[in-house]
């Protein structure tokens, strides 16, 4: 016997202390949850005979069209090059996309979370800043918004994860790099902003224990999202004492490469395959400019156009009622052989 009749999914939600976002995944697909929630939400069934108003769900999400998509930030072209992939989609689909940057700011990125939240948008399409993320608000937010996290996963938290295999970005050009010269070292941030430098390091290290070579590490000192400045200064340093110790050098990421190639002519060390050339230097990323560095960078880069496609569909199938068990989707990057390695 119910105890009080429940009218709509709001009240039900306010009764069973279960967030709405989760109620109403449980009654687009019970198998979306947790089994713990799912119990829960059960339990509560039973006792307020509580049975939604399909119709008015339906309804419900079509009342918006408007997207968020959020980046760490705007002003990085990969960023960049990404948000303007999934906008077009959103248009594409419908969509009225808007578009925030955290600029790298942890405070930053819970505001525009907030103000994303007033806009009670049909979905966000959310990139983390990572390790440097408020966790609680971050979890708070996809509770309360349908969100596809990007690029950056942050535990199992929103829809679905979407974005590259950072293992084998890393795998495959250390590869490359060992077959082709000698073997590389890794060049990077010793405090990284983004949290995939982490997942590309361990990577080089496990490549290169595979390949039955010593790895070898050069930290640079530098914070924040100035890497081409972190890696000039970094590469000038490592080039005086003589730290690298291959002609190879693969870079964390193309925007750290671009400033050690700087670092590399200011030095009148010269970069490239050709047999008068000192090192070879490669990145990794895809950065929409690495073609236009001298010499052109050899890199491996992200798929842009799979990793943006994955990721709005699953936002949309999902506002749409199709939603599936949280998965992680990554997405294999391509090698790009220019003419500095």
């Amino acid at each position: 016997m119910a105890e009080k009749k429940i009218r709509n999914m709001e009240e039900f939600s306010a009764v069973s202390g279960i967030s709405r976002p989760t109620v109403s995944k449980f009654f687009n697909n019970p198998d979306s949850v947790r089994q713990s929630t799912r119990d829960k939400i059960e339990a509560a069934v039973e006792k307020y005979d509580y049975r939604p108003n399909i119709f008015a769900m339906n309804q419900n999400r079509k009342l918006t069209k408007n997207v968020g998509i959020v980046v760490p930030l705007l002003a990085d072209p990969y960023f960049a090059e990404i948000a303007r992939n999934l906008e077009q989609r959103c248009f594409d689909a419908g969509y009225r996309p808007t578009l925030f940057s955290a600029h790298g700011d942890p405070a930053l990125e819970v505001e525009v979370l907030d103000n994303l939240r007033s806009m009670k948008p049909a979905g966000v399409l959310l990139a983390p800043l990572g390790r440097a993320s408020d966790r609680v608000a971050l979890e708070k937010f996809c509770d309360d918004v349908p969100t596809l996290i990007f690029d950056s996963s942050v535990d199992e938290l929103g829809l679905a994860f979407v974005g590259s295999d950072n293992f084998q970005f890393t795998s495959h050009i250390t590869d490359y790099l060992c077959r082709t010269g000698e073997p590389p070292c890794f060049f990077e941030m010793k405090t990284p902003a983004n949290p995939n430098a982490h997942r590309r390091r361990q990577a080089y290290l496990t490549a290169m224990e595979t390949f039955g070579f010593e790895p070898q590490v050069i930290s640079v000192d530098g914070e924040g999202w100035g890497f081409e400045e972190i890696g000039r200064l970094g590469g000038h340093d490592a080039l005086a004492n003589h730290r690298f110790g291959t002609n190879t050098i693969l870079c964390s990421n193309d925007r750290l490469a671009i400033g050690l190639l700087t670092a590399c002519y200011e030095c009148n060390v010269s970069v490239g395959r050709g047999p008068d050339c000192a090192i070879r230097v490669a990145g990794q990323d895809g950065h929409p400019h690495s073609r236009y560095t001298c010499p052109p960078l050899t890199t491996i880069s992200h798929d842009y156009d799979a990793v943006s496609k994955h990721a709005a569909d699953a936002l949309f199938e999902a506002i749409d009622g199709e939603i599936s068990p949280w998965k992680s989707t990554r997405i294999q990057g391509k090698l790009i052989l220019r003419d500095s390695a």
